[in-house]
């Protein structure tokens, strides 16, 4: 019983040590970033325009960025031309494996009907070497 008290208890304390962040104040969320910090009848919020949150090194770095990204997009352009052709390549080399198959497969053919002539050829031979004894 007491074992179990101090596990809530040690939940609890767990659970409001994490939990002040989400209570603090100003720290609200909303989609539009409105100043939470005063919820008094005053109308009190401040717009930022986009002079004042540009700094010389978010620019580099968003540059940077921007660089970077454009880099891996050039990459997968490559990489996507070099699967293409690697898949022409291969679509003609099995159209040449194809066309291989059934000409090999026509020869196959043509041989077995030859020894099968070759067959009846000996096969007739022999009968008239026997009609003659």
């Amino acid at each position: 019983m007491i074992k179990t008290v101090k596990h809530a208890a040690f939940s609890l304390a767990l659970l409001l040590a994490c939990s002040t962040a989400a209570f603090a104040d100003g720290n609200a969320f909303t989609p539009l970033n409105f100043d939470d910090a005063s919820y008094g009848g005053t109308n009190n919020t401040t717009f930022i325009t986009p002079a004042q949150t540009t700094n010389p090194q978010e620019v580099a770095g968003n540059s940077k960025m921007q660089s970077a990204i454009l880099e891996l997009d050039n990459a997968q352009v490559d990489v996507r031309n070099e699967l293409l052709n690697y898949k022409a390549k291969y679509s003609d080399v099995d159209a040449q494996y194809k066309l291989i198959k059934a000409e090999r497969k026509a020869l196959d053919q043509q041989v077995r009907a030859i020894e099968k002539r070759i067959k009846q050829i000996d096969k007739a031979k022999e009968k008239i070497r026997k009609n003659m004894l």
